[in-house]
């Protein structure tokens, strides 16, 4: 018999670990992430009832890789126009609380004598909760439907994004043990700037990239593809000197704006869930139960500033959002726990070498504790308001809440503010790409001329091209205004002064970047003269470059909304009801459509399905209106064709029911009018059939034409065959 490798016995003891324990963790309803850090901890060094790992050195690798597939996949979820809809609410909410307790945990751990690299993880670890145990929480109290799941949702995005962040400074940190303020603010600034330079490129290059390829992309070579985008996004994030990680989520984001972005998350759900399992496994496989019982009072500190740091920041930052006090206080108590990427932060502080081993057991120790207890305290979020009411003073709740209806005051932008707020954002784009450019140039192209001879003629023709390449950004940098600014500066003395302000600033800009191109090839006195003619060029030649300008930011935001385009297209050209089933759908716990209404999903514009049926704890919805919000783990009694249903379930990220039986007394009814019916010359909204028999028409057939989704003052005419979703015998007795 020949060799086996350790590696594949060692993966086979891990996944069958894996697969026993979580079936028993999900059979106990608790969260599978513990069921996995259990497993590795039985088929860890720590445990020696049965076999154990042998070669960790290999295991680690896969766990990293298995990392930086969570990031990608969660980069894949992600979307900046996301982030932008969770409001200001959730975001105020999940700022001041990750700053509190990542603050509050340095200096805890300080306190207990930890090492400042020690601290700074732990502060790291509690910046964010656990999405899994709070939906879990939710849906067994029932809560989903309330007015603050909304905030808690919110926030949770945030968190995710915050916590990437937090990842890479504290990596960056941890390898050139910089702890000044100055050199911190260096590296926050350049992590920005690579990040809008990443992305900006990425968007792009890469939907152009997909579409070219679109004919040719089978489900083997996306899913390769993607692979490679990823693995080689976190080589470059890398060399930069900054996390894989960080490379991950960035590539995932950029592919999250692509018209392929469903797909490839399909595709790549298998892979990540495989390596998901192995990372998360391999943390059991650090815990030491001697080392647990030995830091058993660290374990107790940090749970309590778990518990109430958490309960105190989130509180605090949601009334400072506007929040009403009692909303606040049920929005505090639902996070106060330690999330999954508390193993992440810590695995990474290990990997590292920078941080100690206790430092992962506490984390592990505290995560159990707070699992068990946050229903808990969801629960007696009502009671514990009602105290405080008796304990606040009345005048006290009262500025609260009268701030927090202030807050929901719409204000009026003047002019001018989003004149200055529309230049500094193309400012600072223009700049950092203008900046990419004249780097690249400095570090590549002149090193070659000084090599190749150092002539004059080589570097005035470099410098041309470079310029060449600049001209577009440089004039929008210089010149680009909104077309409504002119007409407001005729009306508005004060806007023409801060206007004419702005362009001499926008101005010295451009000069800076040209002549520090040009003091890079020539001398200074030969680089003044050139910045001059530039500047002269770009004007004289403004129109040239305008129009090379706006196709540049056409195929931006062309492929920065082709997802959305897309969608809106295929809608156009899908049939519909005949052929239409229903099928129900569960709705994931991190659903992008979790806490939108129909409206704003418009899946029924957009895809062509119709919901007409939720299915939400012990209740039913029948044909809910648009304005019904979409919750975690809703059943979703979807009418669509097959193809309809899919593009849905990729969309959202569920799978479709293999069951379709239950659906109760909602059903797709055919319904023939003749030259003596009833409804003959009614719109379908006098018809009755939603008011008195709570049914929806989602197609008619006229004639040979077949009219998907018809407005409600669609009049009926004889002859016409409806399609009609409901209770048949309901609709039968309204049209008897």
């Amino acid at each position: 018999m020949g060799h086996l490798p350790d590696l594949i016995s060692d993966l086979a003891l891990i996944l069958g670990a894996a697969a026993i324990s979580t079936l028993i963790f999900k059979r106990l309803k608790q969260p599978l992430v513990l069921g996995y850090i259990i497993a590795g901890f039985l088929v860890g060094p720590y445990f020696n009832f049965i076999p154990t790992v042998v070669d960790k050195e290999n295991i680690e690798t896969l766990a990293e890789i298995g990392v930086i597939f969570l990031l990608f996949s969660l980069g894949l979820e992600f979307s900046f126009k996301k982030l932008i809809r969770v409001g200001g609410s959730a975001s105020i909410t999940a700022l001041v609380e990750i700053v509190f307790i990542t603050v509050a945990g340095f200096f805890l751990g300080q306190l207990m004598g930890w090492s400042t690299m020690d601290s700074l993880f732990l502060g790291g670890m509690l910046a964010s909760s656990s999405t899994t145990i709070i939906l879990r929480a939710f849906d067994e109290l029932g809560l989903k439907t309330k007015a603050f799941a909304g905030i808690v949702f919110g926030v949770l995005i945030v968190e995710d994004i915050v916590v990437i962040l937090l990842m890479v400074l504290l990596s960056t940190v941890a390898v050139t043990r910089v702890f000044q303020g100055a050199e911190m603010l260096l590296t926050i600034l350049e992590l920005m700037f690579f990040l809008v330079l990443w992305f900006t490129s990425g968007i792009f290059v890469l939907p152009t990239l997909l579409k070219k390829a679109q004919r040719i992309m089978t489900d083997e070579i996306l899913l390769i593809l993607s692979l490679a985008l990823c693995l080689g996004m976190v080589v470059l994030a890398t060399v930069v000197g900054f996390s894989a990680e960080l490379g991950a989520f960035v590539m995932g984001s950029i592919i999250a704006e692509t018209t392929s972005a469903e797909k490839i998350e399909h595709l790549l759900k298998p892979v990540k869930d495989l390596f998901g399992a192995i990372f998360f496994t391999s943390v059991g496989m650090m815990i030491d139960p001697a080392n647990m019982v030995t830091y058993a009072t660290p374990v107790l500190f940090v749970t309590l500033l778990t518990l109430f740091g958490k309960l105190f920041s989130t509180t605090l930052g949601a009334v400072i959002s506007g929040q009403p006090l009692k909303q606040s206080i049920q929005v505090g108590m639902s996070m106060a726990q330690i999330g999954e990427f508390a193993f992440i932060v810590a695995t990474l502080g290990l990997s590292l070498g920078v941080t100690s081993a206790f430092l992962f057991p506490v984390a592990v120790g505290a995560s159990a504790i707070t699992t068990f207890t946050t229903p808990y305290l969801i629960k007696l979020s009502g009671p514990l308001y009602h105290w405080l009411e008796k304990v606040i003073p009345a005048g006290v709740i009262r500025r609260i809440n009268k701030y927090s209806t202030e807050t929901k005051t719409v204000t009026h932008t003047s002019e001018w503010r989003k004149f200055i707020r529309s230049t500094v954002i193309n400012g600072v784009l223009m700049s950092i790409i203008i900046i990419a450019i004249i780097v690249f140039s400095s570090q590549y192209v002149e090193p070659w001329i000084n090599k190749n001879g150092n002539s004059l003629l080589l570097k005035a023709g470099a410098c041309l091209l470079t310029l060449l390449i600049l001209s577009p950004f440089l004039w929008a940098l210089a010149i680009r205004t909104p077309a409504g600014a002119y007409k407001t500066m005729k009306e508005d003395l004060h806007f023409r002064r801060i206007f004419f302000v702005v362009q001499l600033i926008r101005l010295a800009l451009v000069a800076f970047f040209v002549g520090f191109l040009l003091h890079r090839f020539f001398n200074l006195y030969t680089g003044i003269v050139f910045t001059g003619v530039t500047l002269f060029l770009l004007i004289a030649f403004s129109k040239k470059i305008q129009a090379l300008y706006g196709k540049l930011e056409r195929r931006f935001v062309s492929n920065l909304n082709e997802r959305e385009t897309e969608h809106s297209r295929l809608n156009r050209t899908e049939l519909a009801p005949w052929d239409a089933h229903i099928v129900p759908v569960t709705v994931p716990a991190r659903a992008a459509c979790v806490g939108k209404t129909l409206n704003e999903l418009k899946w029924r514009e957009m895809i062509g399905v119709n919901v007409v049926m939720i299915k939400r704890d012990d209740h039913q919805i029948a044909v809910p209106g648009r304005e019904q919000i979409v919750y975690p783990n809703d059943v979703l009694l979807v009418l669509g064709t097959d193809h309809q249903i899919q593009r849905l379930s990729v969309l959202i990220r569920a799978e479709p029911e293999l069951d379709s039986q239950g659906i109760g007394d909602v059903a797709l009814y055919n319904y023939y009018i003749s030259e003596t019916n009833i409804l003959k010359g009614k719109t379908i909204r006098h018809s009755g059939l939603r008011e008195q028999a709570n049914a929806l028409v989602v197609g008619i057939e006229r004639k040979n034409d077949r009219i998907l989704n018809p407005e409600s003052d669609t009049v009926l005419e004889a002859n016409d065959n409806l399609f009609i979703v409901g209770d048949p015998k309901r609709i039968k007795e309204l049209l008897a």
